[in-house]
């Protein structure tokens, strides 16, 4: 069989699906063959958006969003063979992520959509899907999950790390050399700057944080934000809108603030989250290297290298992975690692009772 996998990421941020061909060789180094990313249409991401929060029939309506999610990423997945010119018989399985609505590890649950059966059926390709319940069955958080590949396709013997996957959460990865790496989810990455540039200028994100920038910080709703006791709690942590949305923001807002200020008082408050995580749980890192939609934001950027003067703060296209791939390339990395029966989570980040297989398979 051949050792080449399609990779399928959708996040927080619901901007879209992420797609990739991985190739694995000598060593199981990742290489990255060809990628494709395919928006969501609005009326799906509305109704994704909608399953974050309690409603009316939320079974039914789930269950008709993962029969959507399975055809949209069929979709993508038949765009991205022919743009690398591969047939279905050339991968080895699909690992896909799903959607996630719900994050509730504290219930001893989580819930990412989709439907995996379909998604087999319509592409004819064994389908991985459903990595984090059995960490969740063992005892984790389920989350995060992409640790395990940061140190397989980021760890240096000479340099220690840390890699930030900016999506709609933020989670960091520490990368000592010579050490099993550690990581936690860090607080909200893009989610609350998209939802509050969406209310106010119907815009999908802020581009390059241009309107952020604009605006000024008011450290009275950045202290309100940062005193909720997620940014305090100690690893094992994960999180998600269930935590971090905008009703939450709007509690902590007077009325008087300008808009734009708000935004940049969200931007800081990703960045600061992040900046704690590094400096409180990745002691005598060199270098930070971002990844995910946060990395295109400018003003975050910018944010983050002002708050870590010491270190170098640079993308991960730096170091040999497009900043936009290293998630779907994680979940092309998970599913090798169950068709080759090898553990996918790293127990001291997730707090699970220890290694375990990640996923459900659905034959071709």
């Amino acid at each position: 069989m051949p050792d080449t996998y399609i990779g399928l990421m959708s996040g927080t941020s619901l901007d879209g699906i992420d797609a990739v061909v991985a190739r694995f060789g000598e060593g199981d180094a990742a290489m990255l063959v060809h990628s494709h990313y395919q928006p969501f249409q609005p009326q799906l991401r509305d109704a994704l958006l909608a399953l974050n929060e309690p409603g009316h029939d939320e079974l039914h309506r789930a269950a008709l969003c993962a029969n959507q999610l399975a055809h949209a990423y069929a979709a993508a997945i038949r765009t991205l063979l022919a743009q690398a010119g591969l047939d279905a018989r050339d991968i080895t399985a699909i690992g896909c992520h799903g959607q996630t609505v719900r994050h509730r590890p504290d219930a001893g649950y989580t819930t990412q959509l989709i439907n995996g059966a379909l998604l087999a059926e319509r592409t004819g390709i064994t389908t991985i899907c459903d990595f984090r319940s059995r960490d969740i069955a063992a005892g984790g958080q389920g989350a995060p999950l992409v640790p395990a590949f940061h140190w397989h396709a980021f760890s240096s013997t000479t340099e220690h790390r840390a890699v930030v996957n900016i999506g709609g959460i933020a989670n960091i990865t520490d990368l000592p050399p010579g050490s099993v790496a550690a990581g936690f989810d860090c607080g909200p990455g893009n989610a609350l700057m998209d939802e509050w540039i969406t209310a106010n200028l119907d815009r999908a994100y802020d581009d390059n944080g241009a309107w952020a920038a604009t605006g000024v910080v008011i450290p009275k709703l950045l202290n309100a934000l940062l005193a909720h006791e997620f940014f305090a709690r100690r690893p094992p942590k994960s999180t998600g809108r269930d935590l971090f949305n905008l009703a939450w923001v709007r509690r902590a807002l007077s009325g008087d603030e300008a808009a734009a200020d708000v935004q940049a008082t969200l931007l800081a408050l990703t960045a600061d989250g992040i900046a704690h995580g590094v400096e409180s749980y990745c002691p005598g890192a060199q270098s930070v290297f971002v990844c995910g939609g946060g990395a295109h934001n400018d003003a975050l950027m910018a944010r983050l290298s002002f708050l870590m003067p010491n270190l170098r703060v640079a993308t991960t296209s730096t170091i040999g992975v497009g900043a936009d791939w290293v998630e779907a390339l994680a979940f092309a990395w998970l599913a090798r690692q169950i068709t080759l029966r090898l553990p996918g989570n790293v127990p001291g980040v997730t707090g699970a009772q220890g290694p375990r297989l990640l996923g459900a398979i659905y034959p071709a």
